[in-house]
């Protein structure tokens, strides 16, 4: 049972999900509160995006023991921009939208690509097309944003800046945000709660907390990082290298 509510942006009681005979979500229970940014961090089969398709109401064979509860707005973004070839930018943010043409445009520069309204798709970078995927989104003003490995076919600098560009967005327009990734930094670097799937279950939650900058920030993000390495069974750095070495790109003091 799907029940709509806005004290918090996700509740979830009880969620199973089966495939045959093989149990993928045993039994989720799960809390994200308004404005909240949640990474879903797993190993590939753990059940991440089997459950981020039930809360975007794609897999309706997912049952609740209990409930789910949901806003009444909400928008799914995925690794594939999944834009319409045969409309130009505009419309493929706008698409479901009557009007607003306006808020499209407004929408479109804030992902930086003001003046591209009238571009086709396939004339657009995946970089691009991932930024019209992310004003489709957020041009609908979301309480929920469900994102499912959106940058995991982007090139290592480009993912670099949409999670700036994310984060930002984020801190504009205040959704929720359930993050699925594999990416144990991008993890770190973006969410303020790290969940941890192992077997169809919640195996962990992390709240990620990292100071502002400087020694005490790159300790946390070392220390989380480890953590995670550890939970997921995971060998960092075979050759005895510390992982304290490896800087990260800061996102600004969002967390401190």
């Amino acid at each position: 049972m799907s029940v709509r509510a806005e004290s918090l942006a996700v509740q979830v009681r009880g969620l199973t999900r089966s495939f045959t005979s093989k149990g993928v979500l045993n039994g989720i229970d799960l809390d994200v509160a308004p404005g909240e940014f949640v990474a879903l961090l797993g190993r590939s089969g753990s059940g991440k995006s089997t459950l981020l398709r039930a809360l975007a109401r794609i897999d309706h064979e997912a049952e609740g023991e209990g409930e789910i509860r949901l806003p009444e707005r909400l928008s799914v973004i995925f690794q594939d921009a999944r834009l319409l070839p045969w409309m130009r930018v505009l419309d493929n943010v706008l698409l479901g939208i009557s009007g607003g043409r306006d808020r499209g445009r407004a929408a479109l520069a804030e992902v930086g690509l003001g003046g591209r309204e009238r571009a086709w798709p396939h004339e657009l970078s995946g970089g691009e097309q991932q930024r019209v995927a992310l004003a489709r989104a957020l041009v609908r003003e979301p309480k929920l944003l469900l994102a499912d490995e959106p940058f995991g076919a982007l090139d290592a600098l480009t993912r670099v800046q949409m999670h700036a560009l994310l984060r930002r967005l984020v801190d504009a327009h205040q959704p929720a945000v359930l993050l699925v990734t594999h990416d144990i930094d991008e993890a770190i670097l973006l969410a303020d709660r790290i969940v941890l799937l192992e077997d169809g279950r919640l195996a962990a939650d992390i709240a990620v907390a990292l100071p502002g900058t400087g020694i005490a920030r790159r300790a946390r993000i070392a220390e989380l990082r480890a953590l995670l390495h550890r939970l997921l069974g995971v060998e960092e750095f075979p050759d005895g290298a510390s992982d304290a070495a490896i800087p990260l790109p800061s996102l600004g003091e969002r967390h401190g």
